[in-house]
């Protein structure tokens, strides 16, 4: 038994809580990753893990021993990458995290020229509008939006999403076109939900800023739903540029309030704390933060 890859098949069945998801994983069927751990239990001489139709749970002895573990296939791979400093090649699989409008707009758009670069990685893209667990979810990075509140993890900045305030044309011919902050109080305001300052809309003039506690009829937690509710003519919306720009170049949402900078949210890549970033993360987070420094979608609307 080759019981370095058995202890790493361990260490993800922990973190993935799934005897299939690793399966599915590692390109192998779940009767084998089964049979792995049956022979490293066989091996030590006692359950790793308690078994039931619900859930997987460790046993005491599997607790120690999975702590034990990481911190062993992290030296391992530490002296793998001390060893090869320099000449690691860029290959391999790639498991991606993103929110859904993100990573279809701006990420899966850009996985064509990074594949013709790198053709030797294999990208598996998971998007959800919620923030993963990189460790549960077996991530390699993924890319959010927003301050960060979990200071466990390894961020790098990459970029910078301005925001637009937008309403439809029909809207705006309805109910009127603010012109201050202070007037959006008196407008259906549509609130992308999972951000910290849901209905608190800032924004910036003259040195001064300009907060607004804003209500309407109808929220979502998603940026793309909130996008369809703005071109429906339902409300206003204060949303990224790139979730806008073909609308405002095409007329089909207008953008009010120029003289006021809404206020900007930052952009990071983020991984495990205690994994090694590889060649092939280090390559792809490069790749993106050069697109988004040069993408016109990125930039503040004029």
């Amino acid at each position: 038994m080759d019981k370095l890859n058995a202890m790493a098949i361990f260490v993800r069945v922990v973190e993935r809580g799934s005897f299939s998801a690793v399966a599915r994983e590692l390109q192998t069927s779940q009767p084998t990753i089964s049979k792995v751990l049956r022979a490293l239990e066989t091996e030590l001489g006692g359950k790793l893990i308690a078994r039931s139709t619900r859930k997987l749970s460790l046993t005491d002895e599997g607790q120690r021993y999975y702590s034990e573990c990481r911190h062993i296939l992290a030296a391992v791979d530490a002296a793998e990458h001390s060893f090869h400093s320099g000449r690691e090649t860029v290959a391999g699989n790639l498991r991606i995290g993103s929110s859904v409008s993100f990573g279809r707009l701006q990420i899966a758009s850009r996985l064509p020229g990074f594949l013709t670069k790198y053709p030797q990685v294999q990208i598996d893209l998971q998007l959800s509008d919620q923030n993963q667990d990189l460790v549960s979810e077996g991530l390699d990075v993924t890319f959010r939006i927003g301050e960060l509140n979990d200071s466990g993890l390894i961020a790098r900045r990459i970029g910078t999403t301005h925001r637009v305030t937008v309403a439809a044309p029909v809207y705006l011919k309805q109910h009127g076109q603010p012109q201050t902050p202070q007037e959006l109080g008196g407008h259906n305001c549509l609130q992308f939900n999972l951000l910290n300052s849901q209905n608190l809309w800032a924004y910036e003039k003259d040195a001064r800023r300009h907060e607004v506690r804003i209500k309407g009829n109808a929220q979502s937690n998603n940026s793309e739903a909130i996008r369809e509710m703005v071109l429906g003519g339902l409300g206003i919306a204060l949303s990224p540029v790139w979730l806008f720009s073909e609308d405002l170049k095409a007329g089909r949402v207008t953008a009010i309030l120029q003289d006021y900078t809404a206020q900007s949210l930052p952009i990071h890549a983020v991984s495990p704390a205690n994994r090694r970033q590889s060649a092939r993360v280090k390559a792809f987070v490069d790749y993106m933060s050069q697109a988004l420094e040069t993408a016109p979608e990125l930039k503040p609307v004029r």
